[in-house]
């Protein structure tokens, strides 16, 4: 014959009636309530994340230049279809984003001019220097299009000081730099600290394609580079 549960219908009773076990049918109608009232909550966000996504869509259709003011109205823009073309991306553009300065814009265009092109977010991220949540959340407005021929370098970590690494340094660091734009590298940093990697761009004349190349490997210390020191014979 076989057995019941273990508690006898008395002890079962007295553990109920203390509290210290559920009583009969009460522990699966509890089960039906915590999924109704999850089942309700999820809706209830959804509705709000509606509303929400709607108010900003009305928003944009009253000043398209509307600038973003958190990771959540990003990812509504990005639900209503908006989308930030990186390598072509106007100012205006790149205003819309989230806690985004007026310079780092300024240094995205000047790049831009000069024909350099992000190959995808750790390109982003490396260049601004930003911490990686902040991008992260940009990330569903951004398109990274390659234009023309070629294709993105691979990146390393490692970067060099281009205002204060030796000549040994650059040579044995950045051998995508010919011998003559190191010689160039190191007269104009005498002249004037580099101030980012447009202003190097534009006063060694460097085509785009190295340009992209040295992104997310090299930063730009300010102040004068120190002496250097005579090779040994």
């Amino acid at each position: 014959m076989a057995r019941g549960h273990w508690l006898d219908p008395l002890a079962r009773g007295l553990l109920e009636a203390a509290g210290q076990l559920p009583r009969r049918g009460q522990s699966q109608s509890s089960t039906v309530q915590q999924v109704d009232q999850l089942a309700d909550q999820q809706a209830e966000h959804q509705a709000d994340q509606q509303v929400e996504q709607d108010l900003l869509e009305l928003k944009l259709q009253h000043n398209p230049q509307l600038r973003l003011s958190s990771s959540d109205e990003v990812r509504h823009a990005a639900a209503l279809g908006w989308r930030l073309d990186v390598n072509r991306a106007s100012a205006a553009d790149w205003l819309r984003l989230p806690q985004i300065d007026p310079k780092q814009v300024d240094l995205l265009l000047r790049l831009q001019q000069g024909g350099v092109q992000l190959s995808g977010l750790e390109d982003l991220q490396r260049l601004l220097d930003l911490p990686e949540a902040l991008v992260r959340s940009w990330e569903p407005l951004l398109q990274f299009r390659w234009y023309g021929d070629g294709s993105p370098a691979a990146l390393t970590p490692v970067r060099v000081d281009l205002n204060r690494a030796s000549a040994s340094s650059l040579e044995r660091q950045l051998p995508q730099l010919t011998a003559e734009r190191r010689q160039r590298l190191l007269r104009e940093r005498q002249r004037a600290p580099f101030q980012d990697l447009a202003d190097l761009q534009q006063r060694l004349q460097l085509p785009p394609g190295v340009v992209e190349d040295l992104i997310g490997k090299v930063r730009f210390g300010q102040g004068p580079a120190g002496p250097e020191l005579p090779r040994s014979a």
